[in-house]
């Protein structure tokens, strides 16, 4: 699931409104997910509707932000997970509004509702209530008890036995692994172990280089292309003018566009250089051309013309002992007297 893009979209019908240029895309950048969050259903069939015009490839459903904001006054994101009936309506109400499949991204669990049994009891009614046959599962639970959406990231123990047993108690649906996984030797550990799909978050958007310059050759096999960051950077100008302010209003502007790379130098020389030039840079630069020139005299051309060295890094053993960890079957027996 590397390269695989997901925007999210809150649900308030305002800011749809106010923010629909923010759906449009690059047609490079497929396969690409829209990811919606909300708990009104007409608001759920509207947001759908309107994704429609810009031909996503799977459309998912927010049950696994922990922030405040959502989750907490807005009660919608990992909220949901404790009423899977309405999550079942609101994915039946989804689907009935579009072409493309859709999906779940969700926790193992909220608070004290973390047995793997409750879980399972979730992944359950959703998939019998609704055509969901896809749940991106953040091996952590959430915790709603006012710590910060970042803790939530890191605080919760992870138990990818949970994942994983998924895979054998659900084996019609297709499960993507998520939470803690920083590198490509992370990501063919998870696949070697069974993973449908890896989804890698922040190590991507925080390590770029470092955690997707070996994609190609790593994940899908490729020979090495002697890709560096000029070539890459050279490419992105072509693409950024492209788009800047394609959507009226000048949005997207040269900091939106420009953003995602922002930490394509880290732990580089000149890489803090290069941040204080560009937030100048985003005051007046008016195209990715005149920022790059503006910009890049910071970073040193050994860096700029390295292309990705070494073998990469990561917990070869994360996976190791999973298997012996697995919580015991799930019964269904009693779900589907209820559901039959």
């Amino acid at each position: 699931m590397l390269g695989f893009t997901q925007r999210c979209l809150q649900l308030k019908l305002l800011y749809i409104k106010k923010g629909i240029w923010f759906l449009a895309y690059s047609p490079e950048q497929h396969p690409i997910v829209l990811q919606i969050g909300g708990n009104n259903l007409e608001n759920l069939a509207k947001a759908t509707e309107l994704a429609n015009a810009y031909h996503y490839d799977e459309i998912n459903f927010n049950c696994g932000c922990p922030s405040p904001k959502v989750a907490g006054h807005g009660c919608f994101g990992v909220r949901l997970m404790l009423d899977p009936k309405f999550v079942g309506e609101a994915m039946s109400v989804i689907a009935a509004n579009t072409n493309v499949p859709v999906s779940v991204k969700c926790r193992i669990g909220v608070d004290d509702h973390d047995s793997y049994n409750e879980l399972c009891d979730f992944i359950y009614k959703v998939s019998s209530l609704s055509p969901t046959r896809h749940f991106i599962i953040h091996s952590r639970k959430a915790l709603l008890n006012g710590i910060s959406p970042a803790d939530n990231r890191r605080i919760p123990p992870l138990k990818y036995e949970y994942y994983y047993a998924l895979l054998r108690d659900f084996p019609d649906l297709k499960f993507t692994i998520n939470g803690g996984i920083n590198s490509v030797v992370e990501v063919n550990a998870a696949l070697r172990e069974g993973a449908h799909g890896v989804m890698v978050g922040r190590a991507a958007y925080n390590f770029p280089w470092q955690t997707l310059g070996h994609v190609d050759t790593a994940i899908y096999g490729q020979p090495s292309s002697g890709l560096t960051r000029r070539v890459i950077l050279e490419r992105y100008q072509e693409y950024g003018d492209s788009v800047l302010g394609r959507n009226g209003n000048n949005r997207p502007n040269v900091r939106e566009v420009a953003k995602p790379l922002l930490n394509l130098f880290y732990s580089e020389p000149g890489n803090s250089l290069w941040k204080r030039k560009a937030d100048s840079a985003f005051q007046h630069c008016t195209t990715m051309k005149s920022f790059f020139e503006e910009t890049l005299v910071a970073i040193p051309d050994s860096v700029l013309d390295s292309p990705i060295e070494g073998v990469p890094s990561g917990r070869e053993d994360l996976f190791a002992n999973v298997q012996d960890l697995l919580p015991s079957p799930y019964d269904v027996r009693e779900q589907e007297a209820v559901y039959a």
